[in-house]
């Protein structure tokens, strides 16, 4: 079967290609497909125009026409489409239901309408991005809002299949008027190598962080409130002075740049240390520094919807984790086996779950370790390739 996934954006530096749609076509490569990405590389323009092979799967970075407003929209468009549907798909996999992946299903559409072959059109979301969803986090215009709430309802509704990578966005494809045979539940999968990688030392020696425990928040910022982390971190560090933060990623408005002041102004600026984003190369060893790792999420529609591809990899690397009962955060940990869950909001708890872990190591590593098995059992990418194989009908 070939198969033609399309992107809204290129491999980096947004997540979303790199993290779920490439490792899950490189498994459908191993089933015996064979797989073309096509990517408007917008989000890193230097890439206009490459190509590639990577684990079998055949990626095109389109070139990137002048940046005319409208001009260069319709342009990306047209392009990933007459690509797309050169290649003659079976199947024609669009990730985001909004923006060039929602256009290029459209025109395929139009051209079923003519007579043409185009594949079976497949939907795939891993957000929610209509009201309450990422559209009131993104900076766009009133009429780009309007166009994405419109496009997400519409893909919903006519795609062929849809895959969904949470619960909530199953039931919100339900609520839109997908029919429940057409919705395939695709979540975020792992690799899980035989042995955890990393070698912990080398962070700690990079960044001075000395021989006390380490505590990691590996984030994008958007998922909670950093004030409530720095409340969390004071709750801990009363109760364990000598316990450090290391804070691993890059926010969607430079939130990292507030730490200094935040934490600085509680008297903990010597207990956190922001690196910044971090070569894929180079973050198995950021991950097997950490003594446990924190993953706070507010109660709202966005976390909710979303299925968190950093928490997948945090678990897959055996890393002990505390995470917000939230949406797919349930999904990933099983309560007191593969990791500890507290209710939203509550730093008193999430405080006392970290503490729980750091006084108990071995409770800590049989955590890692059963999170690391089943990541390896029930969300591996070969095992996954098998729901999208059933969405491809």
């Amino acid at each position: 079967m070939k198969i033609v996934m399309v992107g809204p954006f290129g491999l980096r530096p947004k997540a979303t290609m790199r993290s779920r749609a490439l490792p899950l076509a490189q498994a459908l490569v191993r089933r015996g497909h064979t797989v073309h990405m096509l990517l408007p590389p917008w989000s890193s323009p230097e890439d206009s125009g490459r190509s590639w092979d990577e684990g079998g799967v055949h990626i095109q970075h389109i070139a990137l026409p002048a940046a005319v407003p409208g001009l260069f929209q319709a342009t990306v468009t047209v392009r990933l489409a007459r690509r797309a549907f050169a290649l003659r798909p079976d199947v024609l996999h669009c990730f985001k239901p909004k923006a060039y992946p929602a256009f290029v299903a459209l025109w395929g559409r139009w051209r079923r309408r003519l007579g043409w072959p185009t594949g079976r059109l497949v939907l795939d979301t891993d957000d929610w991005e209509g009201p309450g969803g990422w559209n009131e986090l993104e900076p766009y215009g009133r009429a780009a809002r309007a166009l994405f709430a419109w496009q997400e309802r519409w893909e919903l509704r006519r795609a062929d299949a849809v895959t969904v990578a949470s619960r909530t966005l199953e039931a919100l494809a339900w609520a839109a008027g997908a029919r429940r045979e057409r919705v395939f539940y695709l979540p975020n999968g792992a690799v899980v190598s035989p042995a955890p990688a990393g070698e912990g030392w080398r962070v700690r020696a990079k960044h001075g962080l000395g021989e006390g425990p380490l505590l990691l928040l590996y984030t994008r910022f958007v998922e909670f409130a950093l004030a409530d982390v720095a409340a969390i971190l004071q709750r801990v560090i009363a109760a364990r002075p000598d316990v450090q933060l290391l804070i691993v990623g890059r926010g969607l408005r430079g939130e990292e740049e507030q730490i200094p002041q935040l934490f600085g102004g509680l008297g903990l600026a010597q207990a956190v240390h922001c690196v910044g984003w971090v070569e894929p190369a180079e973050l198995d060893d950021y991950l097997a520094a950490a003594q446990v790792a924190l993953y706070p999420f507010d109660d709202n529609l966005i976390n909710r919807t979303k299925c968190s591809a950093k928490l997948a990899e945090l678990l897959a690397h055996g890393v002990p984790v505390v995470a917000s009962a939230v949406g797919q955060n349930c999904e990933y940990i099983e309560q007191g086996e593969t990791g500890l869950l507290v209710p939203p909001g509550d730093g008193e708890r999430f405080a006392g779950a970290v503490l729980r872990l750091l006084a108990d190591p071995q409770l800590a590593r049989r955590l890692g370790r059963s999170a690391r098995q089943r990541m390896a059992e029930e969300f591996n990418w070969d095992r996954l390739a098998a729901q999208a194989e059933a969405a491809y009908g």
